[in-house]
């Protein structure tokens, strides 16, 4: 009897060594190490990805463990493994869904394209493909904007962490989560009562005029202080049905033909485009950029003017003028002011 037992005993000792060394002995991955696990994937699954990627020693110790341990799930998701690690630190990062994330920054002002861009440089898909979600998923935004063309406009300026899991439509969901919640919170924290101009904006703009508006603000000017009187002047060209004459609207507009070359020339002036505030009155059919807080507050609260023109003091400011006389003699200053550099 003593012949059976003692090499069952020696085994099972000697199987329980090899588990407990497999199971605690750390791995150090060859460098960075990615493994992707992907929804819906088995234990075996997930056991054998990571072993193929050399994160783990056992593919079977792997599964052992987690049934001896199943108090939680594996999370699905992207993985980075880059220190060395036993099974059992393994099992922790997936129970508790420790996914990579990709950080995406949409400064204050990126177009559709440049947020497009900014997706694909994070690894987290085509640029022709996130334009594909703007340009069509106007659902998101049906009731800000009816007749919306694209999500232009309502991709909110921020920094977000996306996963590699998630959907561009998801992607671009967020970022019009964010405006949402901007767009309120500017509304509901400011108090326009004793501001005349803020009221009958309020009262009478959409939040697709704001926002189109907010954007040609962004785009016109980089100083939050400035914004307002920007807004100011063209609220008040548009009380007056005088054209907005926008150069950004028109490098939007360029920008959706694909024909827009870095500069404006004087014949850009007369792009056929109904983004074309030169030959077009009024608001472009829709935002040319992705405005932030502050634009959206300069054109939600503008300030109280006269003012109907304005042109840059080439310090990084701008010169504002009632009347066409005062905004020549303004752009002569200036254009002397760029000829004495």
């Amino acid at each position: 009897m003593k012949k059976i037992i003692l090499p069952i005993l020696a085994a099972v000792f000697a199987a329980g060594g090899w588990f407990a060394w497999v199971v605690m002995t750390p791995v150090e991955p060859s460098g960075q190490t990615i493994v992707m696990l992907r929804p819906g994937y088995s234990t075996h699954r997930i056991a054998s990805e990571l072993k193929a990627a050399g994160v783990i020693r056992s593919e079977a110790a792997f599964v052992l463990w987690h049934l001896v341990h199943r108090k939680r799930s594996l999370k699905a998701g992207e993985y980075v493994f880059e220190k060395s690690a036993n099974t059992i630190d393994v099992q922790k990062r997936l129970r508790r869904g420790d996914v990579y994330v990709h950080t995406v920054v949409v400064p204050e002002g990126y177009t559709m394209f440049d947020v497009a861009r900014a997706i694909e440089a994070a690894g987290l898909g085509s640029a022709d493909d996130f334009l594909k979600v703007a340009q069509s998923d106007t659902a998101l935004i049906a009731d800000l904007d009816p007749n919306a063309r694209s999500l232009e406009g309502y991709l909110f300026p921020d920094t977000y962490e996306f996963t590699r899991l998630m959907s561009l439509e998801e992607m671009a969901a967020a970022m019009v989560k964010q405006f949402r919640q901007e767009f309120a919170l500017i509304r509901g924290i400011s108090d326009p009562s004793p501001d005349i101009a803020a009221e009958e904006v309020l009262r009478s703009r959409s939040p697709h005029e704001i926002a189109t508006m907010a954007s040609i603000v962004e785009k016109e000017t980089a100083v939050a202080t400035e914004r307002p009187l920007v807004a100011s002047v063209y609220y008040n060209r548009l009380n007056k049905r005088i054209a907005l004459d926008a150069d950004p609207s028109i490098i939007y507009a360029e920008l959706l033909a694909g024909t827009y070359q870095g500069a404006l020339h004087h014949a850009d002036m007369s792009f056929k485009s109904p983004y074309n505030t030169y030959r077009n009155a009024g608001l472009p059919p829709g935002p040319i950029c992705n405005p932030g807080r502050s634009s959206l507050e300069a054109a939600m609260y503008p300030a109280q003017s006269n003012y109907y023109y304005f042109v840059a003091d080439a310090q990084g400011h701008h010169r504002f003028a009632r009347t066409l006389e005062d905004h020549n003699k303004n752009v002569a200053a200036y254009r002397k002011a760029v000829r004495g550099r």
